[in-house]
């Protein structure tokens, strides 16, 4: 199995049939996802979209030549699926996993896998008796300068990684009502805490103390919703990272890593959307990234073609359902230390 980020990426081409693909869930993510499926990996094609409101898949599949169907069973149980997308709601996701294996069919489940351990070791267990491949979005890893900064730290270019570092910084909180509790270290911390963990190989996070608090909307503070953190993170052999979050990047989306070593440092990241500045007598400007969307477009493409090359080869896929274990199990590590105000330790992953 090859490493994450030398999937076939961006314009690769296959000799083999393309891989029948449903998606489950056409929100925003799931939309994008049905485009680059359907228009950008030729291991891949398209064959419908399952979701339960009212005109939701119509919507995303119409306009690609897709099935449209209300019910995820009845994607499911169509002969020319032979892999699906599960890019529905977080609580969703876990049952969405075991009824795909039991389907016989390969699994991609965007991130988090399930909104517990338990969830996660469901997923993962029912994938494994299927015999299915089972991969979780964690897209970092099929971005270009994250997989070249992964492949200087394996080759030791920086040597032994001292500190490192992870930032997420999300444009803005359209509807804070509808941001789940906790959601700064599930939905979006976990991002970071998987690219540390893979930015530092062979090494576990043995304790997290983290700090957050409502700065963005504080109204909502009360109904759980924490919009700011930032978390210290030690790992095995004595290494140090730190991860931030923030709902409130008024100049885009910003997404940034760093590891430091005893021998160099490697950056990761910008918020440039290309190499164009202006200058004038007000200064230097220059246009932002303003959505995963946009900053990730070919990292999604490249991990789809990863996914489908794993089906089409019955293999397992370079990110798997352990890597989503370790990432949330120091997501919710984090839970319990801002609960607490000490220090947690992670779960072991099996």
């Amino acid at each position: 199995m090859g490493d994450a980020g030398t999937g076939t990426g961006t314009g690769a081409r296959t000799t083999a049939a393309p891989v029948g693909v449903g998606l489950i869930g056409a929100g925003r993510i799931g939309a994008s996802h049905a485009r680059l499926l359907a228009g950008r990996v030729p291991g891949a094609r398209l064959v419908g979209v399952a979701d339960p409101r009212p005109g939701a898949a119509q919507a995303v599949a119409g306009p690609l030549g897709a099935r449209a169907v209300t019910d995820p069973a009845e994607l499911l149980a169509d002969p020319a699926v032979e892999a699906v997308v599960v890019t529905a709601s977080t609580e969703a996701h876990a049952d969405l996993v075991c009824a795909a294996a039991a389907a016989g069919r390969g699994v991609f489940c965007e991130k988090p896998a399930g909104m517990d351990l338990a969830d996660v070791e469901r997923g993962t267990a029912a994938t494994a008796a299927a015999g299915v491949p089972f991969q979780v979005g964690f897209n970092r890893r099929f971005d270009r300068s994250f997989a070249a900064a992964r492949a200087q730290v394996e080759a030791g270019a920086i040597g032994t990684p001292h500190l490192l570092r992870s930032v997420t910084r999300d444009p803005g909180l359209a509807n804070p009502a509808a941001v789940p509790p906790w959601a700064v270290f599930r939905l979006t911390l976990i991002h970071d805490f998987d690219t540390l963990l893979w930015l530092n190989p062979g090494r576990d996070v043995v304790s997290v103390h983290a700090v957050a608090d409502a700065l963005v909307a504080p109204e909502f503070k009360d109904a759980g919703l924490l919009d700011t953190a930032v978390v210290t993170l030690r790992f095995e052999g004595g290494a140090i990272a730190t991860a931030e979050a923030s709902f409130s990047a008024a100049y885009g989306y910003d997404v940034r890593g760093e590891v430091f070593g005893s021998a160099g440092m490697l950056t990761i990241g910008t918020t440039a959307a290309g190499s164009l500045v202006r200058h004038d007598a007000a200064g230097a400007h220059a246009a932002t990234v303003r959505s995963d969307v946009e900053l990730f477009a070919d990292a999604y493409t490249a991990e789809f073609a990863e996914f489908t090359a794993a089906v089409r080869e019955h293999r397992a896929p370079a990110v798997t359902g352990r890597d989503a274990h370790r990432a949330l199990a120091v997501a919710l590590a984090c839970v319990e230390s801002v609960r607490t105000g000490l220090p947690a330790v992670p779960a072991a992953t099996p």
